[in-house]
């Protein structure tokens, strides 16, 4: 059970690395583990199965419970983007020969890190007769893939000279898509010879696109391409204990979260997954935990049960629900010791980490739990046998970090951080250990049966 578990894990990693992805695969093993979109089903009772979608970036799951949905539901809360690249809106040019496609990052990148390292495009482009045409370019090994170029050594004197914050600007962060081939010098060309030429590896390039797509260049500015790195998710290490992928914060969560809910049965409590976006990003937007996508996906199941919708039904619903926020914490980094506090560091292969706060330096942005309920959780896991470690994100003064812990807090409902430790956190490939996803899922499950 756990070599299939990861290895499915890590197929799950390679094919779905941006937020459509991931929400089309969970439907799909959704559908196939009995569940229907809740918008197709006139009532519900105790034992069903629903999903909700919004805007194919964010997906709520639910097994209806036996008791009433005023007593509250078990949430399972992780959050399905990631940093990356996000291509603009105008975004094809041309300079010197090189065809760059032009970029904007997304969420906290340390952006020399994103330079000289294979990448692909995922994502879609929305013609203006209402057709999709879907993007991935660069997974496929017949692929060609893209690049950020960088500086040679002898040539970086100044940059090196820089901090590292800033030697690499973020206007920078433009992929190489194209070359032409420049005219020899010396040539006798008129101006209008020269003005044709400039531009014609970037029509080259657009004929490229248009022949094998059907996209104008005017398409862009209604599409979603997001840059992520190329290739699959590896075993790291002769002992193959960790796993090097992209996108692990918060895939490796939401994964564990979505196949504890599918794999469980209908208990008191009605289970609940909810799967969101732009968590990097401050939880906002309408697919963000800072929106009303989660309390209307609740709305609709509560308006199908015997007992009927009222306001006051729901808001009893979502005060007395618990949530795991399922999300990642920084793990115990030996080569950068001073940056933990050891006693209340999580640990690769330690198990599912506990953050009963999080925010940054005097708990700003915070959610902090109820020890109460960390005590019910314990108990729990402890007869369950799974594994778990206490901790924080690092030393007091060196920074910090949110989850959307706090949005769900707002309800009044009981809230833990609840995740898998990672190595590399943000980086295009994380580090995380196959021993820490099996106790998250065992966790989660465990979670899911509290009446």
């Amino acid at each position: 059970m756990s070599k299939d578990f990861i290895e499915e894990y890590k197929e799950f990693l390679s094919e779905c690395k941006t937020e459509r992805e991931c929400v089309s695969e969970i439907v799909r093993m959704a559908e196939n583990a009995g569940f229907r979109d809740v918008m197709k089903c006139d009532s519900l009772k105790a034992g069903d199965k629903v999903y909700s979608v919004k805007m194919k970036k964010a997906v709520a799951l639910f097994t209806i419970g036996t008791s009433g949905i005023e007593n509250g539901m078990n949430i399972l809360g992780a959050h399905i983007d990631s940093p990356r690249l996000d291509v603009k809106q105008n975004p094809v040019y041309e300079k010197d020969f090189l065809v760059y496609l032009n970029t904007h990052y997304y969420g906290g990148i340390k952006k020399y890190q994103w330079v000289t390292i294979p990448l692909a495009i995922h994502g879609v482009v929305c013609r203006k007769d209402g057709s999709v045409v879907d993007i991935r370019i660069g997974e496929d090994e017949g692929d060609p893939v893209f690049c950020i170029s960088d500086i040679l050594p002898h040539l970086a004197q100044k940059q090196m000279k820089e901090s590292a914050a800033e030697f690499i600007p973020g206007e920078s962060l433009d992929l190489v898509i194209g070359s032409g081939i420049p005219r020899r010098k010396g040539d006798d060309k008129d101006d209008e010879e020269k003005k044709k030429e400039k531009a014609s590896a970037k029509k080259a390039v657009m004929a490229l696109i248009k022949e094998k797509y059907g996209i104008e260049e005017s398409d862009f500015g209604s599409a979603e391409l997001e840059i992520v790195p190329a290739g699959r998710a590896r075993d790291l290490g002769l002992d193959r204990s960790l796993i090097l992928a992209y996108g692990q914060d918060d895939r490796s969560c939401a994964y564990a979260s979505v196949r504890a809910l599918l794999e469980g049965g209908c208990g008191a409590r009605t289970s609940c997954c909810i799967c969101v976006d732009k968590e990097e990003i401050g939880s906002v937007g309408a697919t963000g935990m800072g929106s009303h996508f989660f309390e209307n996906a609740v709305a609709e199941v509560v308006a199908r049960l015997p007992e009927g919708f009222s306001e006051l039904s729901l808001r009893r619903c979502l005060a007395n629900s618990s949530m795991l926020s399922s999300d990642v914490n920084a793990a115990f980094d030996p080569m950068n010791a001073d940056l933990f506090d050891r006693a209340n560091a999580s640990f690769l292969g330690g198990g599912i980490v506990f953050n009963k706060y999080t925010g940054s330096r005097g708990k700003s942005g915070a959610s902090d739990a109820n020890p109460e309920f960390i005590a019910r959780l314990r108990n729990i896991l402890d007869a369950a046998g799974v594994r778990y470690q206490m901790a924080e994100l690092g030393k007091v003064d060196q920074g910090g970090g949110g989850t959307i812990a706090f949005e769900a807090a707002k309800y009044g409902m009981n809230v833990l951080d609840a995740g898998v430790s990672v190595l590399s956190m943000h980086a295009p490939w994380e580090i995380t250990s196959r021993e820490d996803i099996m106790q998250a899922f065992g966790a989660y499950k465990a979670f899911l049966s509290l009446d």
